[in-house]
């Protein structure tokens, strides 16, 4: 071992090091063309020093996963328990309305943080790692800050539907403005998109455009 990964690794930091080298490369190399040895390289370490802190690179991949999915669950934490009227409607600004005020905030989390990291999210979402036991525990306990979250929207017997109404939501506009399907949107109109496709979806009174 050289000199640098013996401090690193006697200073405990090695492993968060390697951690941060692979989300870099994450985003610019995709899953499929990271490797140890990359990010060995990148740390500035030698080759074997990842193999002190994961067996493979499976096994990092799933300490990237986790890693999101406890970032995520930080920033569903972090959003106001019952948030002001952010959408189109403000006649009631200032103090909460109807279920899309208080999942938007949720769905924007979601939203911003695909875009902030789309090498990771697409890892969480769509590797094989996410099968591993402690990738699981993480997207389920961020799951949970949304089921607490959403749990007086509805009654008991619709709280797993809307869940993953919400989840499949916020994932599918994430994948949408990630892949450019949604034309240039710029940043500062995502929260928009949000809230518009929200209030659209729950609050439109459906119905069939031949009724009188």
């Amino acid at each position: 071992m050289s000199t640098s990964d013996r401090r690193s690794y006697h200073h405990g930091d090695l492993r968060a090091a390697l951690l941060q080298s692979a989300l870099r490369l994450l985003d610019t190399e995709g899953a499929d063309a990271l490797s140890l040895r990359a990010v060995a390289r990148h740390a500035g370490v030698s080759a074997n020093a990842p193999y002190r802190h994961y067996e493979d690179k499976e096994a990092l991949l799933a300490a990237l996963a986790v890693h999101g999915f406890t970032e995520l669950r930080a920033r569903f934490e972090a959003v106001p328990e019952h948030p002001a009227t952010t959408g189109p409607r403000h006649e009631d600004a200032g103090r909460p309305t109807d279920p899309a005020d208080a999942l938007a905030p949720l769905v924007r989390a979601t939203v911003h943080y695909a875009l902030g990291h789309p090498g990771l999210f697409r890892l969480m979402f769509g590797h094989p790692c996410v099968s591993h036991a402690a990738v699981t525990e993480a997207s389920d306990a961020a799951l949970a800050v949304v089921m607490d979250r959403i749990a007086g929207l509805a009654g008991p017997q619709h709280l797993t539907s809307l869940k993953i109404g919400v989840w499949a939501l916020a994932h599918g506009l994430s994948l949408l403005l990630l892949d450019g399907r949604l034309g240039d949107t710029a940043p500062d109109e995502v929260d928009t998109l949000v809230d518009t496709v929200l209030h659209t979806m729950l609050n439109t009174p459906w119905r069939s455009p031949t009724a009188p």
